[in-house]
Protein backbone atom coordinates (compact mmCIF):
# COMPACT_ATOMS: atom_id res chain seq x y z
CA UNK A 1 0.00 0.00 0.00
CA UNK A 2 2.32 2.63 -1.50
CA UNK A 3 1.34 6.38 -1.19
CA UNK A 4 0.90 7.94 -4.23
CA UNK A 5 3.40 10.76 -5.48
CA UNK A 6 2.41 13.83 -4.54
CA UNK A 7 3.97 17.35 -3.91
CA UNK A 8 4.26 17.40 0.19
CA UNK A 9 3.91 14.75 2.70
CA UNK A 10 2.67 15.18 6.14
CA UNK A 11 3.79 12.48 9.26
CA UNK A 12 0.60 12.16 11.57
CA UNK A 13 1.36 9.83 15.42
CA UNK A 14 -1.75 9.09 16.87
CA UNK A 15 -1.58 8.17 20.48
CA UNK A 16 -3.87 4.58 20.95
CA UNK A 17 -7.50 4.89 21.14
CA UNK A 18 -10.13 4.83 18.69
CA UNK A 19 -11.16 8.34 20.31
CA UNK A 20 -7.68 10.06 18.95
CA UNK A 21 -7.53 7.91 15.38
CA UNK A 22 -11.25 8.71 13.80
CA UNK A 23 -10.48 12.78 13.94
CA UNK A 24 -6.96 12.37 12.42
CA UNK A 25 -7.95 9.90 9.76
CA UNK A 26 -10.78 12.62 8.72
CA UNK A 27 -7.93 15.47 9.20
CA UNK A 28 -5.97 13.06 7.09
CA UNK A 29 -8.48 12.38 4.40
CA UNK A 30 -9.15 16.63 3.97
CA UNK A 31 -5.15 17.22 3.79
CA UNK A 32 -5.06 14.83 0.06
CA UNK A 33 -8.43 15.17 -1.03
CA UNK A 34 -8.63 19.50 -0.59
CA UNK A 35 -5.31 19.95 -0.44
CA UNK A 36 -2.87 17.08 -2.27
CA UNK A 37 -1.09 16.39 0.75
CA UNK A 38 -0.29 12.75 0.78
CA UNK A 39 0.16 11.07 4.28
CA UNK A 40 1.71 8.56 6.57
CA UNK A 41 0.27 7.61 9.98
CA UNK A 42 2.89 5.80 12.82
CA UNK A 43 1.10 4.19 14.64
CA UNK A 44 2.33 3.19 18.64
CA UNK A 45 0.71 0.32 19.57
CA UNK A 46 0.57 -1.38 23.37
CA UNK A 47 -0.42 -5.08 22.48
CA UNK A 48 -4.11 -3.76 22.40
CA UNK A 49 -6.47 -5.50 19.39
CA UNK A 50 -6.02 -3.24 16.44
CA UNK A 51 -8.51 -5.01 14.02
CA UNK A 52 -10.68 -1.62 14.64
CA UNK A 53 -7.67 0.30 13.80
CA UNK A 54 -6.55 -1.36 10.94
CA UNK A 55 -10.24 -1.07 9.31
CA UNK A 56 -10.34 2.27 9.65
CA UNK A 57 -6.87 2.80 7.95
CA UNK A 58 -7.40 0.30 5.58
CA UNK A 59 -10.71 2.44 4.21
CA UNK A 60 -8.15 5.57 3.67
CA UNK A 61 -7.83 6.73 0.14
CA UNK A 62 -4.65 5.63 -1.36
CA UNK A 63 -2.90 8.68 -0.65
CA UNK A 64 -2.73 7.46 3.13
CA UNK A 65 -0.49 5.19 4.17
CA UNK A 66 0.23 3.57 7.66
CA UNK A 67 2.77 1.93 9.44
CA UNK A 68 2.40 0.18 13.09
CA UNK A 69 5.09 0.72 15.23
CA UNK A 70 6.32 -2.30 17.21
CA UNK A 71 4.58 -2.89 20.68
CA UNK A 72 5.77 -0.92 23.43
CA UNK A 73 6.17 -2.80 26.83
CA UNK A 74 4.55 -2.03 30.06
CA UNK A 75 5.16 -4.91 32.25
CA UNK A 76 7.32 -2.63 34.72
CA UNK A 77 4.02 -0.34 35.15
CA UNK A 78 1.80 -1.36 38.35
CA UNK A 79 -1.31 -2.95 37.86
CA UNK A 80 -3.97 0.40 37.86
CA UNK A 81 -1.98 3.07 36.17
CA UNK A 82 -3.81 5.46 34.91
CA UNK A 83 -4.45 5.31 31.02
CA UNK A 84 -2.79 8.62 30.13
CA UNK A 85 0.17 7.32 31.56
CA UNK A 86 0.13 4.71 29.27
CA UNK A 87 -0.61 6.51 26.55
CA UNK A 88 2.41 8.83 27.64
CA UNK A 89 4.69 5.97 27.60
CA UNK A 90 3.32 4.18 24.24
CA UNK A 91 4.74 6.93 22.35
CA UNK A 92 8.04 7.71 24.30
CA UNK A 93 9.05 3.77 24.15
CA UNK A 94 7.93 3.95 20.61
CA UNK A 95 10.39 6.71 19.46
CA UNK A 96 13.68 4.64 18.56
CA UNK A 97 11.39 3.14 15.90
CA UNK A 98 10.10 5.99 15.21
CA UNK A 99 13.18 7.62 14.17
CA UNK A 100 14.24 4.92 12.04
CA UNK A 101 10.60 5.01 10.02
CA UNK A 102 11.13 8.87 10.47
CA UNK A 103 14.31 8.51 9.05
CA UNK A 104 13.49 6.74 5.91
CA UNK A 105 10.61 8.31 5.66
CA UNK A 106 12.51 11.60 5.15
CA UNK A 107 14.89 10.24 3.16
CA UNK A 108 11.96 9.47 0.07
CA UNK A 109 9.60 12.53 0.32
CA UNK A 110 9.59 16.23 1.29
CA UNK A 111 7.90 16.29 4.43
CA UNK A 112 6.54 19.03 5.17
CA UNK A 113 5.04 18.53 8.70
CA UNK A 114 4.90 15.79 11.55
CA UNK A 115 1.15 16.03 13.72
CA UNK A 116 0.64 14.67 16.74
CA UNK A 117 -2.19 14.33 18.95
CA UNK A 118 -2.27 15.63 22.77
CA UNK A 119 -0.26 13.21 24.09
CA UNK A 120 2.19 13.02 21.47
CA UNK A 121 4.73 15.98 22.36
CA UNK A 122 7.34 13.93 23.07
CA UNK A 123 7.78 12.85 19.10
CA UNK A 124 9.11 16.60 18.62
CA UNK A 125 12.44 15.46 19.19
CA UNK A 126 12.38 13.21 16.36
CA UNK A 127 11.02 15.94 14.39
CA UNK A 128 13.43 18.32 15.45
CA UNK A 129 16.01 16.15 14.52
CA UNK A 130 15.45 16.02 11.04
CA UNK A 131 14.53 19.72 10.72
CA UNK A 132 10.72 19.35 10.26
CA UNK A 133 8.18 21.55 11.88
CA UNK A 134 6.05 20.13 14.46
CA UNK A 135 2.24 20.08 15.01
CA UNK A 136 -0.86 19.41 17.57
CA UNK A 137 -3.95 17.98 16.37
CA UNK A 138 -6.27 18.49 19.36
CA UNK A 139 -9.02 16.48 19.17
CA UNK A 140 -11.79 18.01 21.61
CA UNK A 141 -12.35 21.60 22.71
CA UNK A 142 -10.88 25.06 23.04
CA UNK A 143 -12.00 25.20 26.41
CA UNK A 144 -9.87 22.22 27.28
CA UNK A 145 -7.06 23.93 25.02
CA UNK A 146 -7.01 26.89 27.28
CA UNK A 147 -7.30 24.66 30.36
CA UNK A 148 -3.84 22.86 28.74
CA UNK A 149 -2.67 26.47 28.47
CA UNK A 150 -3.21 27.11 31.80
CA UNK A 151 -2.14 24.44 33.67
CA UNK A 152 1.71 25.14 34.28
CA UNK A 153 0.72 28.69 35.37
CA UNK A 154 -2.14 26.71 38.36
CA UNK A 155 0.36 24.29 38.96
CA UNK A 156 2.96 26.59 40.55
CA UNK A 157 0.78 28.69 41.93
CA UNK A 158 -1.51 26.14 44.02
CA UNK A 159 -0.27 24.18 46.66
CA UNK A 160 -3.28 21.70 47.44
CA UNK A 161 -5.07 19.52 45.49
CA UNK A 162 -7.16 21.19 43.18
CA UNK A 163 -10.39 19.17 44.40
CA UNK A 164 -9.73 21.21 47.53
CA UNK A 165 -10.24 25.06 46.09
CA UNK A 166 -13.21 26.25 46.78
CA UNK A 167 -13.93 28.47 43.57
CA UNK A 168 -13.82 27.47 39.72
CA UNK A 169 -11.50 27.56 38.01
CA UNK A 170 -12.31 30.77 35.36
CA UNK A 171 -10.14 30.32 31.59
CA UNK A 172 -10.62 33.47 29.18
CA UNK A 173 -13.39 33.21 26.99
CA UNK A 174 -14.42 30.56 28.88
CA UNK A 175 -17.61 29.63 31.14
CA UNK A 176 -16.27 29.09 34.89
CA UNK A 177 -15.58 25.20 35.42
CA UNK A 178 -15.78 23.88 38.75
CA UNK A 179 -12.89 21.94 39.72
CA UNK A 180 -15.11 18.61 40.14
CA UNK A 181 -15.33 18.77 36.40
CA UNK A 182 -11.63 19.29 35.55
CA UNK A 183 -10.17 16.56 33.55
CA UNK A 184 -9.45 13.38 35.45
CA UNK A 185 -5.66 13.56 35.52
CA UNK A 186 -6.10 16.81 37.39
CA UNK A 187 -8.06 15.15 40.00
CA UNK A 188 -4.75 13.86 41.84
CA UNK A 189 -1.69 15.43 41.66
CA UNK A 190 0.23 12.75 43.15
CA UNK A 191 -0.47 10.31 40.35
CA UNK A 192 1.45 9.76 37.41
CA UNK A 193 -1.21 10.56 34.94
CA UNK A 194 -0.99 14.49 36.49
CA UNK A 195 2.58 14.51 36.14
CA UNK A 196 2.20 12.99 32.58
CA UNK A 197 -0.37 15.94 32.07
CA UNK A 198 1.62 18.61 32.98
CA UNK A 199 4.85 17.68 31.08
CA UNK A 200 3.03 17.80 27.56
CA UNK A 201 1.19 20.88 28.40
CA UNK A 202 4.87 22.53 29.26
CA UNK A 203 6.08 21.11 25.96
CA UNK A 204 2.49 22.81 23.96
CA UNK A 205 4.77 25.83 23.59
CA UNK A 206 7.25 23.98 21.05
CA UNK A 207 4.34 23.27 18.80
CA UNK A 208 5.22 25.64 15.50
CA UNK A 209 0.87 25.45 15.85
CA UNK A 210 -2.28 23.56 17.24
CA UNK A 211 -5.37 22.50 14.65
CA UNK A 212 -8.09 21.87 17.27
CA UNK A 213 -11.45 19.79 16.56
CA UNK A 214 -13.83 22.14 16.57
CA UNK A 215 -15.24 25.48 15.35
CA UNK A 216 -15.13 29.59 15.88
CA UNK A 217 -19.55 29.85 15.97
CA UNK A 218 -19.23 26.66 18.46
CA UNK A 219 -16.38 28.45 21.21
CA UNK A 220 -15.95 31.86 19.94
CA UNK A 221 -14.78 33.00 23.43
CA UNK A 222 -12.75 30.71 23.35
CA UNK A 223 -10.71 30.69 19.88
CA UNK A 224 -10.81 34.78 20.69
CA UNK A 225 -8.80 34.17 24.09
CA UNK A 226 -6.13 31.57 22.49
CA UNK A 227 -5.45 33.53 19.89
CA UNK A 228 -5.27 37.53 22.15
CA UNK A 229 -5.16 36.26 25.71
CA UNK A 230 -1.80 33.75 25.62
CA UNK A 231 1.20 35.53 24.71
CA UNK A 232 4.31 32.92 23.44
CA UNK A 233 1.80 29.95 22.60
CA UNK A 234 1.24 28.48 18.93
CA UNK A 235 -1.21 30.16 16.75
CA UNK A 236 -4.30 27.96 16.75
CA UNK A 237 -6.55 27.01 13.90
CA UNK A 238 -10.09 25.62 14.75
CA UNK A 239 -10.29 23.06 11.62
CA UNK A 240 -13.79 21.03 13.06
CA UNK A 241 -16.34 19.94 13.33
CA UNK A 242 -13.96 17.07 11.58
CA UNK A 243 -16.70 13.59 12.20
CA UNK A 244 -16.96 10.36 9.86
CA UNK A 245 -19.29 11.04 7.16
CA UNK A 246 -22.22 8.87 6.89
CA UNK A 247 -21.41 6.23 4.89
CA UNK A 248 -23.86 3.62 3.37
CA UNK A 249 -26.83 2.08 5.02
CA UNK A 250 -25.91 -0.91 6.57
CA UNK A 251 -27.71 -3.63 4.80
CA UNK A 252 -30.12 -5.98 7.48
CA UNK A 253 -29.43 -3.28 10.60
CA UNK A 254 -31.78 -4.84 12.90
CA UNK A 255 -32.02 -0.53 14.27
CA UNK A 256 -32.56 1.18 11.20
CA UNK A 257 -34.98 -1.25 10.42
CA UNK A 258 -36.81 -0.35 13.47
CA UNK A 259 -36.38 3.24 13.29
CA UNK A 260 -37.85 3.52 9.59
CA UNK A 261 -41.31 2.16 11.68
CA UNK A 262 -40.95 5.18 14.39
CA UNK A 263 -42.40 8.58 14.08
CA UNK A 264 -40.37 11.85 12.97
CA UNK A 265 -37.93 12.82 16.38
CA UNK A 266 -39.26 10.16 18.68
CA UNK A 267 -36.73 8.08 19.13
CA UNK A 268 -34.09 8.39 22.06
CA UNK A 269 -30.74 6.57 21.03
CA UNK A 270 -28.68 5.84 24.07
CA UNK A 271 -24.87 5.24 24.06
CA UNK A 272 -21.77 5.63 26.01
CA UNK A 273 -19.38 4.70 23.14
CA UNK A 274 -16.70 2.08 22.83
CA UNK A 275 -15.30 2.21 26.28
CA UNK A 276 -18.49 3.68 28.26
CA UNK A 277 -19.66 1.38 30.74
CA UNK A 278 -21.59 1.64 33.91
CA UNK A 279 -21.37 -0.37 37.16
CA UNK A 280 -24.84 -2.88 37.33
CA UNK A 281 -26.49 -1.19 39.72
CA UNK A 282 -26.46 1.83 37.27
CA UNK A 283 -27.55 -0.43 34.36
CA UNK A 284 -30.94 -1.27 35.79
CA UNK A 285 -31.37 2.01 37.34
CA UNK A 286 -31.72 3.19 33.67
CA UNK A 287 -33.49 0.20 32.16
CA UNK A 288 -36.17 1.54 34.64
CA UNK A 289 -35.92 5.43 33.63
CA UNK A 290 -36.62 4.66 29.93
CA UNK A 291 -39.58 2.41 30.87
CA UNK A 292 -40.70 4.85 32.91
CA UNK A 293 -40.58 7.74 30.53
CA UNK A 294 -42.68 5.67 27.91
CA UNK A 295 -40.47 7.14 25.19
CA UNK A 296 -39.19 5.41 22.57
CA UNK A 297 -35.45 4.33 22.61
CA UNK A 298 -32.59 2.41 20.79
CA UNK A 299 -29.96 1.80 23.51
CA UNK A 300 -26.40 0.08 22.79
CA UNK A 301 -25.97 -2.10 25.83
CA UNK A 302 -22.72 -3.30 27.22
CA UNK A 303 -21.43 -5.37 29.99
CA UNK A 304 -21.02 -3.43 33.10
CA UNK A 305 -17.93 -3.43 35.16
CA UNK A 306 -18.09 -2.93 38.74
CA UNK A 307 -16.69 0.50 38.86
CA UNK A 308 -16.53 2.20 35.28
CA UNK A 309 -13.57 4.29 34.97
CA UNK A 310 -11.38 5.48 31.92
CA UNK A 311 -9.30 2.67 32.27
CA UNK A 312 -12.05 0.58 30.54
CA UNK A 313 -11.48 2.60 27.93
CA UNK A 314 -9.10 0.06 26.21
CA UNK A 315 -9.73 -3.13 28.50
CA UNK A 316 -13.25 -3.09 28.40
CA UNK A 317 -14.36 -6.15 26.73
CA UNK A 318 -18.00 -8.03 26.46
CA UNK A 319 -17.05 -10.91 28.38
CA UNK A 320 -20.89 -12.01 28.85
CA UNK A 321 -24.09 -11.11 27.10
CA UNK A 322 -24.72 -8.10 28.12
CA UNK A 323 -28.85 -8.45 28.01
CA UNK A 324 -28.32 -11.21 31.12
CA UNK A 325 -27.85 -7.63 33.07
CA UNK A 326 -30.84 -6.01 32.06
CA UNK A 327 -34.01 -6.58 35.15
CA UNK A 328 -36.30 -9.44 34.74
CA UNK A 329 -39.23 -8.61 32.08
CA UNK A 330 -37.71 -5.67 31.24
CA UNK A 331 -37.58 -6.72 27.23
CA UNK A 332 -41.00 -8.11 27.22
CA UNK A 333 -42.35 -5.08 28.88
CA UNK A 334 -40.72 -2.34 26.53
CA UNK A 335 -40.97 -4.64 23.43
CA UNK A 336 -42.24 -2.05 20.62
CA UNK A 337 -41.34 1.14 22.76
CA UNK A 338 -37.62 0.59 22.45
CA UNK A 339 -34.70 -1.56 21.31
CA UNK A 340 -31.98 -3.07 23.04
CA UNK A 341 -28.89 -3.71 20.49
CA UNK A 342 -25.68 -5.48 22.20
CA UNK A 343 -22.51 -3.59 22.39
CA UNK A 344 -22.66 -1.35 18.88
CA UNK A 345 -24.90 0.62 16.94
CA UNK A 346 -24.15 2.38 13.53
CA UNK A 347 -24.14 5.51 15.02
CA UNK A 348 -24.25 7.77 12.72
CA UNK A 349 -26.46 6.32 10.57
CA UNK A 350 -28.39 6.58 13.65
CA UNK A 351 -28.15 9.53 14.43
CA UNK A 352 -28.56 10.99 11.43
CA UNK A 353 -32.19 8.99 10.84
CA UNK A 354 -35.28 11.13 10.72
CA UNK A 355 -36.86 9.23 13.79
CA UNK A 356 -34.28 9.92 15.95
CA UNK A 357 -34.89 12.69 18.06
CA UNK A 358 -32.17 12.62 21.16
CA UNK A 359 -29.18 11.58 21.89
CA UNK A 360 -28.26 10.80 25.93
CA UNK A 361 -24.25 10.50 25.46
CA UNK A 362 -21.21 9.83 27.39
CA UNK A 363 -19.87 13.28 26.23
CA UNK A 364 -17.05 12.11 23.80
CA UNK A 365 -15.87 14.74 21.87
CA UNK A 366 -16.57 12.27 18.56
CA UNK A 367 -20.39 11.73 19.76
CA UNK A 368 -21.01 15.21 20.71
CA UNK A 369 -20.05 16.57 17.47
CA UNK A 370 -21.60 14.26 15.53
CA UNK A 371 -24.85 14.93 17.14
CA UNK A 372 -24.23 18.69 16.27
CA UNK A 373 -23.66 17.29 12.99
CA UNK A 374 -27.30 16.19 12.62
CA UNK A 375 -28.83 18.62 14.74
CA UNK A 376 -30.21 15.95 17.64
CA UNK A 377 -30.24 17.75 21.19
CA UNK A 378 -28.57 15.75 24.15
CA UNK A 379 -28.70 14.49 27.32
CA UNK A 380 -25.33 14.85 29.08
CA UNK A 381 -24.34 11.89 30.97
CA UNK A 382 -20.12 11.58 31.02
CA UNK A 383 -18.08 9.21 32.45
CA UNK A 384 -14.30 10.04 32.30
CA UNK A 385 -11.40 12.06 30.98
CA UNK A 386 -12.30 15.85 29.84
CA UNK A 387 -16.04 14.54 29.50
CA UNK A 388 -17.01 16.14 32.28
CA UNK A 389 -16.09 19.06 30.65
CA UNK A 390 -17.51 19.13 27.58
CA UNK A 391 -20.76 18.52 29.41
CA UNK A 392 -19.97 21.79 30.77
CA UNK A 393 -20.09 23.44 27.69
CA UNK A 394 -23.05 21.61 26.17
CA UNK A 395 -25.47 22.64 29.48
CA UNK A 396 -23.81 25.77 30.91
CA UNK A 397 -22.30 27.76 27.19
CA UNK A 398 -24.14 26.40 24.64
CA UNK A 399 -27.41 24.97 26.32
CA UNK A 400 -28.26 22.03 24.14
CA UNK A 401 -28.34 19.23 27.12
CA UNK A 402 -29.52 18.14 29.89
CA UNK A 403 -27.35 17.44 32.12
CA UNK A 404 -27.80 13.77 34.82
CA UNK A 405 -26.94 14.75 38.47
CA UNK A 406 -25.86 11.85 40.39
CA UNK A 407 -27.51 11.26 44.25
CA UNK A 408 -25.74 10.93 47.05
CA UNK A 409 -24.93 7.41 46.30
CA UNK A 410 -23.54 8.12 43.25
CA UNK A 411 -25.97 7.00 40.78
CA UNK A 412 -28.66 8.54 38.74
CA UNK A 413 -31.65 7.28 39.87
CA UNK A 414 -34.51 5.75 37.43
CA UNK A 415 -37.35 8.39 38.33
CA UNK A 416 -34.82 11.63 37.39
CA UNK A 417 -33.69 9.37 34.39
CA UNK A 418 -37.25 9.60 32.97
CA UNK A 419 -37.85 13.09 34.00
CA UNK A 420 -34.57 14.02 32.17
CA UNK A 421 -35.91 11.62 28.68
CA UNK A 422 -39.69 12.74 28.81
CA UNK A 423 -38.52 16.33 28.89
CA UNK A 424 -35.90 16.25 26.10
CA UNK A 425 -38.33 14.36 23.18
CA UNK A 426 -41.70 16.30 24.06
CA UNK A 427 -40.99 18.97 26.87
CA UNK A 428 -41.07 22.43 26.14
CA UNK A 429 -37.07 22.54 27.16
CA UNK A 430 -36.54 20.15 25.04
CA UNK A 431 -38.18 22.20 22.41
CA UNK A 432 -35.66 25.15 23.11
CA UNK A 433 -32.86 22.89 23.00
CA UNK A 434 -33.57 21.11 19.67
CA UNK A 435 -33.88 24.75 18.19
CA UNK A 436 -30.42 25.76 19.27
CA UNK A 437 -28.90 22.15 18.31
CA UNK A 438 -30.56 22.83 14.75
CA UNK A 439 -29.07 26.38 14.69
CA UNK A 440 -25.36 24.61 15.70
CA UNK A 441 -25.73 22.40 12.84
CA UNK A 442 -26.36 25.22 10.16
CA UNK A 443 -23.03 26.81 11.79
CA UNK A 444 -21.32 23.46 11.58
CA UNK A 445 -21.99 23.02 7.69
CA UNK A 446 -21.16 26.38 7.44
CA UNK A 447 -17.61 26.15 9.10
CA UNK A 448 -16.74 23.03 6.53
CA UNK A 449 -18.29 25.01 3.31
CA UNK A 450 -16.26 26.22 0.56
CA UNK A 451 -15.80 29.82 2.10
CA UNK A 452 -16.18 28.33 6.18
CA UNK A 453 -14.01 29.53 8.88
CA UNK A 454 -12.74 25.76 9.20
CA UNK A 455 -12.17 25.47 5.58
CA UNK A 456 -10.16 28.49 5.52
CA UNK A 457 -8.15 27.71 8.39
CA UNK A 458 -7.36 24.33 7.45
CA UNK A 459 -6.07 26.14 3.91
CA UNK A 460 -4.20 28.65 5.74
CA UNK A 461 -2.10 25.51 7.33
CA UNK A 462 -2.03 23.80 4.15
CA UNK A 463 -0.48 26.97 2.33
CA UNK A 464 2.04 27.22 5.33
CA UNK A 465 3.38 23.29 4.86
CA UNK A 466 3.44 24.27 0.80
CA UNK A 467 5.97 27.03 1.31
CA UNK A 468 8.12 24.72 3.27
CA UNK A 469 11.94 25.33 1.55
CA UNK A 470 14.36 22.08 1.30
Amino acid sequence: MEPTQQTHHIAILPTPGMGHLIPLTEFAKRLVLHHHFSVTFFVPTDNSPMKSQKAVLESLPSSINYIFLPPASFDDLPDGDRIETRISLSVTRSLPALRDSFKSLTESTRLSALVVDLFGTDAFDVAKEFGVPHYIFFPTTAMLLSLIFYLPKLDQSTDCEYRDLTEPVKLPGCVPIHVVDLIDPLQDRKNSAYKWTLHHAKRYVMAHGIMVNSFMDLEPGSFKALREDWPGMPPVYPVGPLVQAGSDRVDGCECLEWLDQQPKGSVLFVSFGSGGTLSHEQLKELAFGLEMSQQRFVWVVRSPHEEASYATYFTAQTIKDPFDYLPKGFMDRTRGLGLVVPSWAPQVQVLSHGSTGGFLTHCGWNSILEGIAYGVPLIAWPLYAEQRMNAVLLTDYLKVALRVRMNENGIVGREAIAKYVKGLIEGEEGLVIRKRMRDLKDAAAMALSQDGSSTKSLAEVAQMWSNQEY
